[in-house]
Formats: structure tokens, C-alpha cells, sequence
């Protein structure tokens, strides 16, 4: 599996002004964001302290299947996407130099 480090920023557009809506909205989310964790697809997830954009760590066989994905959590963010390499990734790189 490969993993991505994909950074999230909120819609602005889609978050509401309402308190409430807002609370409900980020709630369902969220719940989606722990089912995705519970699952192991995604590894880690967090949001900085001030409200507006996050970053997730994900595993997926390629990219196509990462933006399969995603496109649940397309209402609520968008991303950027990078792929990475584990430190044995990284050495193994190095040693076929």
C-alpha cells in the first residue's frame, strides 16, 4: 500500500453561519473521519488549532483509489495530496543508487 499525506482545507462556502447547522455538519464529518481510522485506511488525522485546515495520513493501492476515497469528504474540504515513503521505501531508494 501507499501511503499520502493529504492537507485539507475547509469549503468556505459550505460551512454554514448557524451555529447549530455548523456543529451538525462538522459532527457528520467526523464520524466518517473515525470510520475511515477505524477501518486502517486512514492512519492519522489532525486539525490545527485554529479551525481551517488539517492534514490526514492515508493508505491506499494508488492514487485513483485515494480520490475514490476522498470524494466523500469533497462537501466539507478540499486537498492537496502528496504521496510518501516509509524510512525502508527511503533505503531502499538510496541503496539502488
Amino acid at each position: 500500500m501507499a501511503k499520502f499525506y493529504v492537507k485539507w482545507w475547509l469549503e468556505p462556502t459550505k460551512v454554514p453561519v448557524e451555529a447549530e447547522q455548523r456543529a451538525k455538519g462538522w459532527l457528520s464529518m467526523l464520524q466518517m473521519v473515525k470510520a475511515d481510522l477505524n477501518a486502517g485506511v486512514m492512519k492519522d488525522w489532525g486539525m490545527a488549532a485554529g479551525g481551517d485546515f488539517g492534514y490526514a495520513i492515508s493508505e491506499a493501492a494508488n492514487e485513483a483509489e485515494l480520490f475514490t476515497r476522498l470524494l466523500k469528504y469533497i462537501p466539507y474540504a478540499h486537498f492537496e495530496v502528496i504521496p510518501v515513503l516509509t524510512v525502508d521505501q527511503t533505503m531502499e531508494s538510496i541503496k539502488k543508487r
